[in-house]
């Protein structure tokens, strides 16, 4: 059977509002992140990933409001990503309503959590965040950052993807750090890259700026398109992206047909 390619709108959330930069410098807010996400699923998104950009313990309250009250409406898949480093986070974030859940900076401090959490609840609860960017030195010449890319972590990004699926992570989220927030377009070879080493599924993010960008994207590898400003700021709608992917022969799900996962959840709901 043949799997769609999943297009992923990205909130990135800052104390309960949605925020977009380029870098993740230059921040505005863009809106509230449940209204965002009730236009999206009504747009026709495969999936929602929100980011806590600020993932501080005292703000962690204000986060899971925000999860529960979006699973409350919204009834695609949900992953919710920031300030992750145990089993306990996750049990947290998947009480709350959250699908997945992605991590990234604690799985570089301890990669072995990886593997804990694929035991407890399951590979394809956990996504591998991987933000990566150009760094010469780097046997495959991109680098793993933290701190929004601002910082290198000194591990080397094709061979961190290729030992968190190793580990059990369900899937890569693959942050193109040098594209981010540039809408110029995917990095399509370190998509290309990440996918020569890796049968996990990959989500491509960073860099898309028109309908157009999304096809060459998954050409080069990717299961899935993530982005933020165009959506946010409707410069691209998710409609437009699945209707440029249906052109290029690349298989869409059609808004308004739930999948049998999104079925059983609202069941489980109603």
């Amino acid at each position: 059977m043949t799997v769609a390619v999943r297009v992923i709108p990205c909130l990135d959330v800052d104390d309960g509002r949605v925020v977009k930069g380029v870098n993740f410098e230059g921040l505005r807010d863009v809106g509230d992140p449940v209204a965002l996400a009730r236009r999206y699923d009504a747009e026709g998104a495969d999936e929602l990933t929100f980011l806590d950009i600020t993932a501080s313990k005292d703000r962690r309250d204000t986060v899971l409001e925000v999860v529960r009250h979006t699973a409350e409406q919204v009834f695609i898949p949900l992953t919710v990503g920031g300030g992750v480093r145990s089993v306990e986070d996750v049990d947290v974030l998947l009480r709350a309503g959250a699908d997945k859940v992605a991590i990234n900076t604690g799985a570089i401090a301890r990669p072995e959590v990886i593997a804990e959490i694929a035991n407890r609840f399951g590979r394809q609860v956990l996504v591998l965040s991987v933000d990566a960017r150009r760094a010469e030195g780097m046997p495959s010449g991109f680098e793993v950052t933290t701190h929004g890319g601002g910082v290198g972590a000194g591990v080397d990004a094709l061979e961190w993807a290729r030992r968190g699926a190793e580990l059990g992570a369900g899937e890569i989220l693959l942050n193109a750090m040098d594209a981010d927030g540039t809408r110029e377009g995917f990095d399509l070879e370190l998509i290309a890259a990440v996918r020569h080493v890796v049968s996990t599924p990959v989500i491509a993010s960073g860099g898309a700026g028109e309908s157009g960008h999304f096809p060459p994207a998954v050409e080069a590898g990717a299961d899935a398109v993530l982005a933020a400003s165009v959506f946010h700021f409707e410069t691209v709608s998710i409609g437009a992206v699945k209707a440029e992917l249906a052109g290029r022969g690349f298989p869409v799900r059609i808004a308004g047909k739930r999948s049998d996962a999104e079925v059983s959840r609202t069941q489980l709901r109603d």
